[in-house]
């Protein structure tokens, strides 16, 4: 430990190399670099951030929204709404206020069957997976499973609570079977167990990939032979098109394996930092007592954020009871909505950067749902292109690498279009094919 005086006061500075090694994650710095970015260049079209679209929330009553889950809650406990409503300004169970709620509608537009105390009212999907993690997973000892490439919330998850990661290839249609099969034996040879494989099968953030109904009973059956519990992460399945839409993994395990992790962010409104985990296998303890999962989750969570908001809560509640108490029907217009952008970028992609004149080697996937395109270039996408693209043509993207656990990812990038306007969108797709052409002719690309 250094001191250095800094002034009249006595500063200690602090070797990195003393901290947790989290610090050094490849994955947060890049969130931290984009961020930067971003504020350096204000005037690029980002195509970087995946976040809900602000026109959802600008209309948004916060006060209507109490006021019909205070009403709904003081009308079921024969209470009085002011009762409930100064309830909201205390703090609440670690479980969560709304767990009837979530049940209710995961029941009607999922057909799960589900107790309210199977479920944790959770701070954002975030603090689900830090805690199922935290639970699950023995120091150590267990390791957690991962497609590559995968969200970087749950990778930061587990590296910041020592978790050692197996990455798995990533096919067309989700996992490789065979290849989590295989790790789960590897791992035990080395006297280590894979507890948990983390799955988000429907338009999965950032590859865009959605698993077949076959490809979700294999997974299952995997899970089901080698032992694992799958953590299913829901996020953008509600962006599917109608009659397009396919079970949950929760909904087709009959083993009790699933853990199901979800967010409010995406179908109401991301200032609330509300999320959840269905968590209903039964946990037995060497008196012979038995305790639902989910009420450890509970348990672990008065070490980290006691409670989610009372007030959010409410927000969503009243939300919820505004649309039949359905997920479905919060999310249909917002779902309409993306779709609607999605469709606006792969066409503007194919305008800017025509078949007949596109650089060899340039080329994307076209995902029918999620937020998310991969676009796929023949020179190397690292940060010193990001820069150059963001400087040079004002436009902004995310390098696939971010997501990678490995070398992958090298010759990618993810477009966003959740947050862009139609004409943002178009006119991004103008400038990025602008910097495309110029970055493969540069290389000697151009056929």
């Amino acid at each position: 430990m250094v001191h250095v005086q800094a002034g009249r006061s006595l500063m200690v500075r602090l070797p990195k190399a003393e901290l947790h090694g989290v610090l050094d994650d490849p994955a947060l710095e890049s969130i931290e670099f984009l961020n930067e970015i971003m504020t350096r260049y204000p005037d690029a079209i980002s195509f970087a951030p995946g976040a809900p679209h602000p026109r959802f929330v600008k209309d948004l009553d916060v006060s209507d929204c109490i006021d019909v889950y205070t009403r709904h809650v003081s009308v079921l406990r024969g209470t009085t709404q002011a009762h409930e409503h100064r309830r909201l300004l205390e703090y609440g169970p670690s479980r969560g206020l709304i767990n009837d709620l979530i049940a209710d509608a995961l029941s009607k537009d999922h057909g799960l069957d589900l107790s309210p105390d199977s479920v944790v009212v959770t701070v954002g999907a975030q603090e689900a997976m830090l805690l199922t993690l935290r639970v699950l997973c023995r120091p150590g000892r267990d390791l957690l499973a991962v497609a590559d490439p995968c969200f970087t919330g749950v990778t930061g998850a587990a590296r910041l609570l020592d978790i050692g990661i197996v990455p798995i290839a990533e096919t067309e249609h989700g996992l490789d079977h065979d290849a989590l099969a295989a790790a789960c034996r590897a791992a035990r040879q080395r006297g280590r167990t894979v507890r948990a494989v983390y799955a988000a099968p429907d338009h999965s953030n950032p590859s865009g990939s959605v698993m077949t109904l076959r490809a979700r009973h294999q997974l299952l059956s995997v899970a089901e032979r080698e032992k694992l519990l799958v953590i299913e992460d829901n996020a953008y399945g509600f962006t599917a098109a109608p009659g397009h839409e396919l079970p949950l993994l929760k909904a087709l395990d009959t083993d009790g394996r699933v853990i199901l992790v979800g967010t409010f962010a995406k179908v109401c409104t991301p200032g609330a930092r509300v999320g959840f985990a269905v968590a209903d296998q039964v946990v037995a303890d060497a008196d012979g007592s038995h305790r639902v999962l989910a009420g450890h989750l509970a348990a672990a969570k008065n070490a980290v954020t006691v409670n989610t908001s009372p007030i959010s809560q409410a927000i969503i509640g009243g939300m919820l009871l505004r649309n039949n108490g359905s997920i479905k029907q919060l999310g249909q217009e917002k779902s309409a909505h993306y779709r609607e952008r999605l469709a606006v970028l792969l066409a503007a992609l194919d305008r800017s950067l025509p078949s007949g004149t596109r650089p060899e080697g340039v080329r994307w996937n076209r995902p029918r749902g999620g937020f998310f395109v991969r676009l796929r270039l023949p020179v190397p996408v690292d940060v010193a292109l990001l820069e150059q693209c963001a400087q040079q043509f004002g436009v902004l993207w995310t390098p696939m690498s971010y997501f990678h656990l490995g070398d992958g990812g090298g010759n990618e990038l993810r477009l966003s279009c959740s947050y862009l306007s139609s004409q943002e969108i178009r006119e991004g797709a103008r400038r990025l094919a602008a910097f495309v052409h110029h970055a493969t002719a540069s290389t000697g690309e151009q056929p």
